[in-house]
């Protein structure tokens, strides 16, 4: 059994770029993120999975998306293997491992890792090794009246409904705090809070979207600019790196006719952001008033790039087919403004907007391509590690390349677990990476093969190298260790590495589970759902 003492909490950021927080660069208050990274380790070379799904079914289980059911998104129940959307037997979550070591564990926040979110199906938190869950089922929803607002297996809507304080990310907070303060004291736990923020819409209080007035007048080309500096003044990004061109949809700001309104755009989701710290914050708090601080291992991610959607999406325009994700009417009866609309200023509840290409553009400063994509804009990931018993190499930043995958290993390395290979009588699937914790220990630089695949989008990661593509377009070659912003595109002068690594990948693919995705595209259509409504090459 694994020593009492030590306690996990992972904080989850849902579509935060790899710049947003100020310790990647960002202009944005994070003061307890940067508290953390004071005395943690950086990771600058971390990656996620391209989407929201796949990412959180990758974190929990130490193995690939496909591997665990979740290879697109959830929602296919009409899809095979990889891809039925819904977390399978196959895989053993964070949560089943370490409650058979002894944990006591708990999930405040986002789950959408189930193609049931208004039934429990066997792919539900409290039916994956958590004992206590709060939070939602679905991918996103309102932050003032969430739609599969649970309660361990019970809809609890009705607390946000009859609550007009009720804000999704303080309600995820305190019901973290709340476990922290009233567990069993001689049971270390594990705690998961997955936060929504800052996934569209654009929901913040006005007070703190206010302290933000003026932070974003300058504009995308300014700020992008000033955060790659500031990144490498803190030693996130080489010297030598160049910024990438400006999105070709977005106009220079100096052309732009809406200023204000885009301007006001960034300032909500820099509002949402802080919102999001100063919740890690009172949960903190409650870490050091347990006297658990020195002995808690605390992780902080993102589960992609930033997002450039632009709403309406088909899949939700439809009112009728988006009721856990949004409502036509305020709690107070007033309609809400569905879309982007330069005459609507997005925040409070009456509105659901996201913020655009060019702000997505700065989120995930200096690289090129958004979520969905497998270009470093889509899978980079701020990360920050702290556990001051760990013997971790503090307050530095470490410039390994790892991946989703090695984050169970690290903590059952961490933790003097061992990984079963079978659970409840299910027998499961290896884990795919590697402990991180000799690297965060000894500052090493390691560099582990990375992979992914999803919607077409893919790319493999070996050394120095990196191959990747869009959808329908042909194999890039990258180097890394000079090109992080894949800007020279190498696969013409070397054919042959070119067609070693495709080899590669498509051995890995198979071994994944990977089906061709002009097959899942047919399942999609089948259930009207855009696949690849945001893929364009660039």
């Amino acid at each position: 059994m694994a020593s009492k003492a030590t306690n996990v909490i992972i904080f989850l950021a849902d579509d935060l770029g790899y710049s947003d927080i100020a310790g990647y660069g960002g202009e944005i208050r994070t003061p307890n993120l940067d508290r953390l990274a004071s005395r943690g380790v950086k990771l600058s070379n971390f990656h996620n999975t391209p989407r929201c799904s796949p990412s959180r079914a990758s974190l929990l289980t130490g193995i690939h998306p496909h591997q665990t059911g979740i290879g697109i998104l959830t929602g296919n129940n009409e899809a095979e293997g990889g891809y039925a959307g819904n977390l399978n037997k196959k895989c053993a979550t964070i949560a089943e491992v370490l409650k058979e070591n002894g944990y006591i564990t708990a999930i405040t926040g986002k789950w959408h890792l189930t193609n049931s979110p208004n039934k429990p199906n066997g792919a539900w938190p409290t039916e994956r090794g958590f004992d206590n869950f709060f939070g939602t089922l679905d991918g996103c929803a309102t932050y003032f009246r969430p739609g599969t607002l649970t309660r361990g297996l019970e809809n609890v809507e009705h607390e946000a409904e009859k609550n007009p304080d009720f804000f999704y990310t303080d309600a995820i907070a305190e019901e973290a705090v709340k476990f922290i303060a009233e567990k069993p004291a001689d049971k270390p736990y594990f705690l998961y809070v997955p936060f929504t923020a800052p996934h569209w819409p654009l929901h913040a209080r006005e007070e703190t979207i206010k302290s933000y007035a003026g932070t974003f007048d300058e504009g995308w080309d300014v700020i992008r600019t000033k955060r790659l500096a500031r990144q490498k003044a803190l030693g996130i990004i080489s010297q030598e790196t160049e910024l990438s061109p400006r999105d070709a949809r977005v106009l220079a700001w100096e052309d732009e006719t809406e200023k204000e309104w885009q301007a006001r755009r960034m300032e909500v989701y820099a509002a949402m952001i802080t919102e999001m710290d100063t919740a890690i914050g009172k949960i903190l708090d409650q870490v050091e008033k347990n006297g658990e601080w020195d002995n808690t291992i605390i992780i902080f991610l993102s589960d992609n790039g930033a997002c450039s959607e632009a709403l309406p999406l088909d899949e939700i325009a439809d009112f009728r087919r988006a009721k856990n994700l949004m409502d036509t009417r305020t709690r107070d009866g007033r309609r809400v403004v569905l879309g982007n609309d330069p005459d609507v200023m997005p925040g409070g509840e009456d509105t659901y907007a996201s913020y655009g290409v060019g702000w997505a553009n700065v989120s995930n400063t200096p690289f090129r391509l958004y979520k969905r994509y497998t270009h470093e804009g889509g899978v980079m990931s701020p990360f920050i590690i702290h556990w001051p018993a760990g013997k971790l190499s503090d307050g530095r930043v470490n410039t390994s390349t790892f991946q989703l995958v090695n984050v169970a290993p690290t903590l059952y390395d961490a933790l003097g677990v061992t990984y079963p290979a079978q659970l409840n009588g299910n027998a499961l699937e290896p884990l795919v990476g590697g402990s991180m914790l000799p690297a965060l220990q000894n500052s090493e630089s390691e560099r582990s093969q990375l992979w992914w695949e999803h919607i077409g989008n893919a790319a493999i990661i070996r050394g120095n190298w990196k191959l990747v593509r869009q959808y329908d377009f042909d194999w890039e070659l990258y180097d890394l260790s000079t090109d992080r912003n894949e800007l020279k595109d190498l696969s013409k002068a070397n054919p042959d590495l070119v067609a070693e690594l495709t080899a590669e990948w498509e051995k890995l693919a198979k071994q994944y589970g990977v089906i061709p995705f002009r097959k899942t595209l047919e399942i999609y259509h089948k259930q009207g759902i855009r696949a690849t409504d945001s893929n364009h090459h660039i």
